[in-house]
C-alpha cells in the first residue's frame, strides 16, 4: 500500500521529469517503468546469483561481459558517460534479452529512451534510488512496481476507464491459494494488465514446491517458459506486466499482444488454471466477438464473455478463479440466466465469496464476488458454498488502512474443508446451498438470496425508568454545582 509520504517522493519524481522537458505524462510513466526495470534486473540477478551460490547451482548472469551496464556500477558515473551508456548500450541490452525476437523483445522493440539531458537523468536515478530505499524500509514491500504505477496511473485520470483497476494483492493470493496450484499446471490471465496474478501465482509456487521446480530440470523448464501465459491489448500493460514477471524470476514471460474475446483469440482446452479479473465495463459490437462464444450467452458485456471465454480455454478438469462484479450473480437478462446455468448445470460451480464495495477503493467502488468453477462438460455441481467477506484486512474508506483482522484466512482455511461446513447455519458468515435451490430461484448467486438474519431482541428501560435516572443526574449535577459556587466563595 502505498503511503503519503511514497506518494510525495513519487511526485517530485513526476516534477523533474516535467520541468525537465518530458510532459506527456504516458511517456513519463514508461520512463520511469524502463528505469525500474533495469534497477530491479540488477537486484534480481543479484539475489539468483546469490541464490544459486547456497544451494550449489551453477547460475549464469545475464550481465556477463556486460558489469557496467548494472545499475549499481552506471549509477556512480559522471552524469555525460552514465547517459552515454544508457542510451547506446542499457537499452539495446534490455530490448535484446531472451533474444531479439523473443516475447519479451517484441515489446520492448519500440521502448525508446527519451530523457532529453544528462543532469536530468542523474537527477531521476538518484530520485529512484532513494525511492527504493524507503519502500525496502516499509513492513509491506511486495510489488513495489504495482503500486508505484497505479499511483502514476492515476495522474492520468484513466484508473478504474474501461473497468480496468488494479486489483489489491492481498485478493490476488486468497484466489491463487484457492485454486491450489501445482507445478504442471498451464496457467493464464486472459486479461492480465501488469501482471499481478501470474506473478502471485509464481510466488506461491515458490513458497510450496521449491524443491519440486527448481530441483528438476523439466519443472523448472516450464516454470520459465511455458507455465504463465498473459494477454492483453494495451502494450504499455504487456511491457510492464513482462518486466514484472522477469523480475519476479520467470526468465521468459509468455505475454501476448491479443484481443481475447475476439477470433484473434483460438485458445480452446489449453490451461489448467485461470485467474482473472476481467474487465467490467463495455459494451462490445457482437461483430468483433468470437461467434463461439455468443453461442453460450449471446451479449455485448464483456464480464458475461470472459466467463464464457474461461470455459474454453480451460482443459477439462480445470479450475478458475474469477472476480465478476454483483451484477454476474443476479441480472435478470437472458444472456446472465444462460451464463450462470452453464456453469452450474455443465460444469461445477464450487464457491460465490461476496466482497464488499470497499475491496478496490481509491480506484473504484464497485460490489464485486470471486467466483470459483472447475470445467467439467458434465456438469458435477452439488452444494455451493457461500461465504459473506466482511473484512479484507483494510479499512473500505479511500485511505485503506491496514487493520488487525482479516476474514481472508478463514476464507482459505473453510474452502479447504467443505466436509465441515455442512453443518452450518444460513445465519453464518459462510454456508452451503444445494443445486436444487440454486435452480429453483433460477440460477441467482447473490448470497442475499439464501442468507439469513438472526434477529436478536433487545430489551430497553422504561420510559419512567430513564427519566428517574436523568433526574437523578441532574440532581447531582446540582449538588456539584452549589459546592463548587461555595469554595469559589470562600
Amino acid at each position: 500500500m502505498i503511503t503519503g509520504d511514497l506518494k510525495n517522493k513519487v511526485d517530485k519524481l513526476w516534477e523533474m521529469f516535467w520541468t525537465g522537458g518530458l510532459t506527456n505524462p504516458l511517456d513519463v510513466i514508461e520512463q520511469i517503468t524502463y528505469l525500474m526495470f533495469i534497477r530491479d534486473l540488477d537486484e534480481a540477478d543479484n539475489t539468483r546469483q546469490k541464490e544459486s551460490g547456497m544451494l550449489g547451482l551453477l547460475y549464469n548472469s545475464i550481465f556477463v561481459g556486460k558489469e557496467h551496464l548494472k545499475w549499481s556500477i552506471l549509477r556512480d558515473k559522471p552524469a555525460e558517460i552514465m547517459y552515454q551508456i544508457m542510451q547506446n548500450e542499457v537499452f539495446p541490452f534490455i530490448k535484446e534479452l531472451n533474444g531479439a525476437n523473443g516475447t519479451y523483445g517484441k515489446y520492448m522493440a519500440d521502448a525508446i529512451f527519451k530523457v532529453p539531458t544528462p543532469q536530468l537523468l542523474e537527477k531521476i536515478v538518484t530520485s529512484l534510488d532513494d525511492i527504493y530505499v524507503f519502500v525496502n524500509r516499509m513492513p509491506d514491500k511486495r510489488d513495489v512496481r504495482g503500486d508505484l504505477y497505479e499511483y502514476m496511473l492515476s495522474k492520468l485520470s484513466t484508473a478504474g476507464t474501461n473497468g480496468q483497476f488494479r486489483t489489491p494483492r492481498h485478493i490476488i493470493r486468497m484466489m491463487v491459494e484457492l485454486l491450489d496450484l501445482r507445478p504442471e499446471d498451464y496457467i493464464c490471465d486472459p486479461a492480465c494488465g501488469t501482471s499481478g496474478f501470474l506473478v502471485s501465482a509464481g510466488e506461491y509456487l515458490k513458497e510450496t514446491y521449491f524443491q519440486e521446480i527448481f530441483y528438476n530440470q523439466e519443472a523448472k523448464k516450464h516454470y520459465n517458459n511455458t507455465m504463465f501465459t498473459g494477454y492483453d491489448m494495451d502494450r504499455t500493460m504487456l511491457r510492464i506486466g513482462a518486466m514484472n514477471l522477469m523480475t519476479h524470476g520467470v526468465q521468459n514471460p509468455n505475454i501476448l499482444y491479443r484481443d481475447s474475446l475476439s477470433d484473434q483469440n483460438m485458445d480452446e482446452e489449453q490451461y489448467t488454471k485461470i485467474l482473472a479479473n476481467p474487465p467490467f465495463k463495455g459494451n462490445l459490437d457482437y461483430d468483433i466477438v468470437a461467434t463461439d462464444l455468443l453461442r453460450v450467452a449471446k451479449t455485448k458485456k464483456t464480464e458475461l464473455l470472459f466467463l464464457v471465454l474461461f470455459l474454453r480455454m480451460l482443459k477439462n478438469g480445470g479450475r478458475c478463479a474469477s472476480i465478476v462484479p454483483d451484477g454476474v450473480l443476479f441480472g435478470s437478462s437472458k444472456a446472465h440466466k444462460d451464463i450462470r446455468r452453464e456453469i452450474v448445470e455443465n460444469h461445477r460451480l464450487e464457491a460465490v465469496i461476496s466482497m464488499p464495495s470497499g475491496v478496490f477503493k481509491p480506484y473504484a467502488g464497485v460490489s464485486t464476488a470471486v467466483l470459483v468453477f472447475t470445467k467439467t462438460g458434465a456438469g458435477g455441481t452439488d452444494k455451493i458454498w457461500f461465504y459473506d467477506m466482511r473484512n479484507d484486512g483494510y479499512s473500505l474508506d479511500d485511505k485503506r488502512n491496514p487493520l488487525d483482522s482479516s476474514d481472508i484466512p478463514d476464507i482459505v482455511t473453510r474452502f479447504h474443508a467443505l466436509d465441515k461446513e455442512v453443518e452450518r447455519k444460513r445465519t453464518e458468515q459462510s454456508f452451503l446451498v444445494l443445486k436444487d435451490e440454486i435452480v429453483a430461484n433460477d440460477y441467482d448467486l447473490s448470497i442475499n438470496k439464501y442468507k439469513e438474519s438472526e434477529y436478536v431482541e433487545e430489551e430497553y428501560p422504561h420510559p419512567i425508568e430513564i427519566i428517574k435516572e436523568i433526574r437523578e443526574l441532574e440532581s447531582e449535577i446540582m449538588t456539584g454545582l452549589a459546592e463548587l459556587e461555595a469554595v469559589l466563595r470562600g
